[in-house]
This record gives C-alpha cells, structure tokens and sequence, in this order.
C-alpha cells in the first residue's frame, strides 16, 4: 500500500500502481470526470500514471492553471500531428503551452504558411480530437530516440535530444502521431471541443538571430465552444483597449525608427500624464520618509561586475561603450540599484541613521530582441520608480510592510482591486542561478513570506521565480479583461551590500552589514501606463486624466465667456480646454466623447447671461445648469473620494 496526500491535509491508503484518475474516482464521480492533469511529489504526472510511492497530490482541472497549462499543451500535439499531415516534410521543433493558448515553431521549408491556411488546419484538429485517441508517454533511450528523429531528417529534434541524458527522454503517443515531450497532458483528445488557430509569426530556432528563421503558430482551444466564443468577443474588446492604438489616439506616445526600436519618445500629454504618477509618488513617499537620488545612465563595466548584474544581463545589455582612454568601458545602465549602494557607500552610517530610503525615478537599458518588443509593454529603454531601503537586520519586518502598504496605496488609487501577491523564491534544485549562500537566501524569504501572513495578503509560492540577487513579493494584478500582469515588486537582498562591501557602526561599536530592500510599485512606467491605458481604456481616474473638461461654445459669439470659464478652473487647478469652433455642439459633444474628456461644459447666451455653465458628464449625460465654482467643486470633491491621502 502507499499513501497519498492531498491539498486538503486528508492521507489516504492505495495499493501500489493507483493512478491520480483512480484517487479522483475515490473522491467524486464528477472530479474524476473533470481532472485533467496532477502533479505527484511535485512533478507534473499524467492522470493515467502508476503512483508507486508516498507522496503529495495535487489534481488539476480546467479551472486551475495547470489543468490549462495540461489542455493547450495537448492541443499543440494534436495540431502538430495536423500540420504534419497537411503538410508532409514539414519539420516540427517546439510547442509549448503559454499563458493563452499555445504555440508550435515549424520549418516548413519552401512553403508558406498564411491564415488563409488556418480552416483546414482546425478541421483536421477536430477531427483528431473527436476520436478520443489517448496521450500515452514512453521513455526511451537516447540512441532510440536520435535514431528515430534522424529517420525523420528533423535537426532541431536531433539538436534537442543530443543535450539530454539516457533515463530523462520520453515520447509522447496519440493516434499515429509521437512527439518528444516530458509530460503533463489531458487522458485523451476528446476533451477538446473547440479550437481557434491566433495567429502566425516568425521566430528564431531557440530564440538565437544566427539560427534558421521558424514559422511560429499561435493557437487556443477550450472544453465547450461557448467558452472559445467568450475568449473571441474578450479579444474584440481587447483590441478596443490596444494601448498603442490608445496611445496614439489619445496623443500620449509615438515610435521613431530613426530613435530606434523599443525606444518610446512621450508626447506633451504623455509626459504630463507621467509627471502627474510621478508626483504622486513622490507625495506619498516623502510621507513614507524616502529621499529623491539621481544618477547617471551610465556605469563603468567593473560597477556591473561587482554586483553580478553583468554576468546576468550581459548578454542583454547593450555593447560596451568604449571612451579614447585605453580599457575604459561603461554599460548602458541595465539596474538602478548598484549606483544606490556607491550612493550608500557615499558616507558612513550609524545603526541609529537606518533605515535609509534612496528613491529614483532611474531611466535603465536593456536590448531586447525586435521579435520582442510590443508598443510600451517591452522596450528596450524604460523607468523605474526605483527606491532601495537599507535597514538594520531587526528593521526589515516592519520596512517590508510598510512597503507593502504604499504598494497596495498606489493600486487602490488607480482602481488596480483585483490581485494576488506572488511569493518568488529560488529553485531548490537549481541553486547555481542565484548568488549567496543558503543562510541568507533561508532567512530574506522566511521575512517575506511571514510579511505577507502578517498584512492577511492573498498569496501564493512560486519556486524558481526569484531575483538572481533575493526572493522577491510579486503584485499580479488582473486587468478589466481579467488579464494577469506583474506589477509592482518588493526584494529582500542579503547579497549586495555584501558584494558593495556596505556596513552600518551598530550599538556596539562593531561594523555590520545592512539588509537591502529593491521596491518598485509601478515597476517600469512604460509597462504601468501601458496597462493602466488597457484597464482603464484610457478612462482613467479622474485627478490623471491629461484635461478633465472641455468648454464647448455654441457658436463662435461666446469665445470670450468660454475663455472666463477657463481661466475660472485653471486658477483652481483643474485642466481644461475650449472648443470655439464654428462647428455644431452635437459634433463636438461626440468628439469631446471621443477623446474620453471626463466633463464637457456647454455655454451660450443664456449661460453667459447668468454666468454659469451646462454640465454633461462622459457617459452618464446631462447634470444640469451650475456655476464654474460649484462645477470646480464637484471636481475637486470627486478627486479626494479617489485620491485618498497615504496614511504613513
């Protein structure tokens, strides 16, 4: 007999050789109906694999992550075994699932895959899915399986497997139909009722310039078409919310291939909409004791070096620059914090100085691939709203919540309510991609986990995720379209001021090191706004919003009252425009809507007569007859309901 373990803390006996569908069964009827996929000892097992020992399992259904992750991973076999009949000689590389759907890197040789050709590729799916043939894995050795891809002419396959060791090779069999796979997949094709073909593009063969340019098919798939319908019409309104469609639209940001790719230049409005974040953090972090740095976009080599950021983003960066003098070579700044720590490292520091909170709104640099630059959501140029606290050992439980507080003030602000706070720690198994000994590593994500209890976060672990440097408290935040973003960030580092050589005189009289904490609650400006344009469909809060009214004359008699109105409001600092066109009010009333002005003020003779103004307001219409002061009022009043004060 063993024992199995479940998520709910129950153990249950079986004999040897159960599997995770036979443990559902054991449960309902209607889980073992709906499982999907498992995970045993915390690998990802096939719901038809034999248990042999002791362990925890954790059963997946289209609901959880995984159980998707094991859905669309299926589907990229079946549509690979589509493509491989459809389109005899051509050579299959990769398909793994991905946050929607999935995708298969192909090398179809000659021949040119369109979406004109994506009907038959989806037929042919569901003809294969409705005959409910079962996903079977297989190991075999590295011989059998170099063979049998040689057979097939396929180097990418022969390239992959050369890198894998005989005992962690495996097939995967359905129909007539193997791929080389390491497992996680549905009992059997029949789950699939619905697939949709996204989309295609070119990629690299293992993401390298140098190496053979691959056709990449996006796809998605679904247990009930309904489902696959919803997702098409989340999309449509998707592409209503496209940032760089709004960005251009509402005037905030344009692209330059003479500047260079991924390299954003802000509008007027785009930079005025920057400055105002910008503002607001800094009010709140001057509350919060944060004081404001600046430093160079630029550092000598060794400084990246030193800190490890080299090793790590070399590759990434952008080439050395070289200076007349010999050897002298700075980077293109891929970090802020190394030129924090020179910062600390400026002046002595006493325990009783600490916690010392260096803020930056740090411009960094790093090269992206042009594969890989989407509008203002990958860049290879972005902000920062940087800041590192340096604090005693004994300060960083309250200095992480405290952080954790401003983070969760900057997402209530801008209408960011639903999120989970993901706890990244390091890979136990692969120890070697992080710096520092386990003792630091044990004691900075026992901090952070025990902040997150503390503040009643909801939170998850994930292993793997973590820095280079430290664990770290990752925001993802679900956007209006239920969509998952990474946003702000909070870092336990034990291991920089160690490498800076960073030391604080304690209580008795002895050198100590400081812990250092990396926060950043917007995370890369470029990438916020982008999303914040996309949650908000650039409606945003009222006290952001680039102008908050327009005036609208009636005709073009009344510029001069409307120019009153507007000097009204600009002297209680609200942001207007005036419209004296010769055009009629409907017009501009749906252009003023168009351009998501907040209020529209509509004066002619009888509002000049008696000096007021008619209100309407963006989707909800007319409010009636007022004065500027009382309208002024109403502004003011709706931004201190949204824009609460941060309470230190």
């Amino acid at each position: 007999m063993i024992q199995v373990s479940l998520p709910d803390g129950s153990i249950k006996e079986f004999e040897k050789g159960t599997t995770p569908i036979d443990v559902a069964k054991s449960i309902s009827e209607g889980l073992a109906r709906n499982v999907i996929s498992a995970k045993y000892k915390g690998e990802t097992v096939e719901t038809s694999t034999p248990l042999h020992e002791d362990g925890d399992l954790v059963l997946y259904t289209w609901k959880d992550d995984e159980g998707k992750k094991a859905f669309w991973h299926s589907t990229s076999h079946v549509m690979a075994q589509a493509i491989e009949e459809l389109y005899p000689g051509a050579k299959l590389t990769i398909g793994p699932a991905i946050e929607n759907g999935f995708y298969y890197d192909v090398d179809f040789g000659e021949e040119k895959l369109s979406e004109n050709d994506f009907k038959k590729i989806e037929n042919r799916m569901l003809e294969i899915a409705r005959e409910k043939h079962d996903f079977k894995m297989r190991e075999v050795s590295k011989a059998e399986a170099l063979e049998y891809y040689k057979n097939q002419n396929n180097p990418f396959k022969v390239e992959l497997i050369e890198n894998l060791k005989d005992g962690e090779i495996t097939f995967c069999d359905h129909s007539n139909f193997t791929d080389l796979c390491r497992g996680g997949h549905l009992p059997n094709t029949g789950y699939i009722k619905a697939v949709k073909l996204m989309s295609v593009a070119g990629a690299y063969w293992r993401g390298d310039e140098k190496n053979p340019q691959l056709t990449r098919v996006y796809g998605i798939s679904f247990p009930k078409q309904k489902e696959l319908k919803e997702y098409l019409e989340l999309l449509e309104e998707a592409k209503k919310r496209d940032h760089r469609k709004l960005g251009k639209e509402l005037e905030l940001f344009t692209f330059s291939q003479k500047v260079g790719q991924g390299l954003p230049l802000w509008l007027p409005k785009g930079a005025a909409l920057r400055e105002r974040l910008e503002n607001f953090l800094k009010k709140a972090q001057k509350k919060a004791g944060y004081e404001m740095v600046v430093s160079p976009h630029i550092g000598q080599k060794e400084l990246y070096v030193t800190s490890g950021h080299y090793a790590k983003y070399g590759e990434d960066s952008f080439q050395p620059i070289k200076t007349p003098n010999e050897g002298e070579e700075f980077l293109l700044k891929p970090m802020n914090c190394p030129h924090h720590c020179e910062i600390y490292n400026a002046s002595s520091w006493s325990y009783r100085d600490l916690p010392k909170r260096f803020a930056e709104f740090g411009t960094v640099y790093r090269y992206e691939q042009s594969g890989e630059l989407h509008g203002l959501t990958r860049v290879r140029g972005f902000t920062q709203d940087d800041a590192h606290i340096f604090c005693t050992p004994d300060q960083l439980d309250s200095e992480f919540k405290k952080v954790i507080d401003l983070t969760l003030y900057v997402f209530d602000s801008l209408g960011f309510d639903d999120f989970t706070a993901q706890v990244s720690l390091r890979d136990p198994d692969n120890k070697e991609k992080y710096i520092g000994s386990d003792d630091v590593w044990e004691k900075a994500e026992s901090a952070i986990i025990n902040a997150a209890k503390e503040k009643g976060l909801n939170y998850v672990i994930e292993k793997g995720e973590a820095a280079f440097y430290g664990p770290k408290l990752d925001f993802m935040v679900k956007d209006a379209l239920g969509r998952s973003w990474q946003l702000g960030t909070i870092q336990v580092d034990y291991n920089l001021p160690e490498r800076f050589d960073l030391t604080y005189k304690g209580s008795d009289n002895e050198s100590h090191r400081p812990v250092m904490i990396h926060r950043a609650p917007f995370g890369s400006m470029e990438r916020f706004i982008a999303i914040l344009l996309e949650h908000t469909a650039g409606n945003f809060p009222l006290w952001l919003m680039p102008e908050q009214a327009i005036i609208l004359s009636l005709s073009e008699k009344y510029e001069k009252y409307s120019q009153k109105v507007l000097t009204l409001l600009e002297n209680d600092e609200i942001r207007a425009l005036a419209d004296n066109r010769n055009e009629t009010v409907g017009k501009k009333i749906r252009e003023a809507e168009m351009n998501k002005f907040p209020y529209m003020l509509i004066v002619g003779e009888e509002e000049e007569k008696d000096g007021t103004v008619s209100v309407r307001k963006r989707g909800e219409g007319d409010l009636g007859t007022m004065t500027p002061e009382a309208f002024a009022e109403i502004i003011n009043k709706e931004i201190r309901e949204t824009l609460k004060t941060f309470e230190v």
